[in-house]
């Protein structure tokens, strides 16, 4: 077990090694924010005063060094257009791109799974019919269209939530189903599949020769043996979600870190976008490691792989 937790992580730090060289390379490329601060009407006195405070003068490598040791110390530099640090303005977005994805996930698994063990117990039935439907509706419709179609209809037409924002306590329930409608068909797929392997093994034949009733069958021996291949989904989905809320977020205008990272990309504000990408991967990461040792715990057989 020892080795298996020291392979994942030292992956984890080569992975957020190679991320961080990515991030730094990415945001140079988007282009000299210089330009942007200073405008057109710029003397070259101005432009070389400017990159020597924001550090820019120096070399890539030395520049990089300066990056990674922030990084290490949690210090992603100042925001070049609000001229703050970065990290107040991560720490302002975080608590909504969290709670974001928390709600989608829980709507994930709170609609997901029973309808995939509802599936699978009337398989061949309408309700069976409607669930393919749903997660094929779910798992091909784009993000942003449903967004729309979520605002047209319940905000627009019937006016029971709000269109977008933050500030009202339902604000979050359009969102939360956009962003977590693909999750919730996925699991549906999942928990149906495992459930019907399940419903067709020998030990479910023989609770039923013994008399078990089917609620007891289906709910409680059923889904205990299915569970692990959704539980695995449902761990590393939720790093997806937190992480993958962008267009969700610029569809709503939820104030999150994806909303955020989108505002400091056309803005060449690239301490904030560097901050924000690395606490995306670093949730990713984490939840995917947790996840990882969970499944080690559950099947030893893993911590051979």
């Amino acid at each position: 077990m020892q080795q298996f937790l020291l392979r994942r992580f030292i992956l984890t730090i080569l992975t957020l090694l190679i991320v961080s060289m990515i991030v730094f390379a990415m945001a140079r490329a988007a282009g000299d924010p210089r330009t942007l601060m200073l405008g057109d009407l710029h003397t070259q006195e101005q432009y070389d005063r400017l990159g020597e405070k924001l550090g820019l003068d120096k070399p890539y490598y030395q520049q990089y060094w300066v990056f990674l040791s922030g990084l290490l110390r949690g210090d992603f530099g100042n925001s070049i257009r609000e001229r703050r640090p970065a990290r107040e303005l991560i720490q302002e977005r975080f608590l909504a791109t969290l709670e974001l994805g928390v709600a989608a996930f829980l709507f994930s698994l709170a609609v997901g799974v029973p309808l995939g063990v509802l599936s699978a117990a009337k398989r061949g039935s309408v309700l069976d019919g409607i669930g393919k439907i749903v997660a094929l509706i779910g798992q091909s419709a784009p993000g942003f269209w449903l967004g729309i179609m979520m605002i047209f209809f319940f905000a627009v037409n019937l006016k029971w939530v709000p269109a977008s924002g933050r500030e009202e306590w339902n604000s979050i329930f359009l969102p939360a189903i956009t962003l977590g409608w693909f999750f919730m068909a996925a699991n549906m797929r999942l928990v149906r599949s495992a459930m019907l392997d399940a419903l067709d093994s020998e030990y479910i034949k023989l609770a039923r020769a013994k008399g078990v009733s089917s609620t007891s069958v289906i709910w409680k021996h059923g889904l205990r043996n299915a569970v692990i291949p959704p539980l695995t989904f449902a761990g590393v989905s939720l790093g997806n979600m937190v992480a993958g809320s962008i267009t969700t977020e610029m569809v709503f205008a939820w104030p999150g870190l994806g909303l955020l990272a989108i505002q400091s990309t056309l803005k060449a504000d690239y301490p904030v976008l560097q901050g924000v990408v690395i606490i995306f991967t670093l949730l990713y990461i984490a939840v995917a490691l947790l996840v990882d040792i969970l499944y080690a715990c559950l099947d030893p057989r893993i911590r051979y792989a």
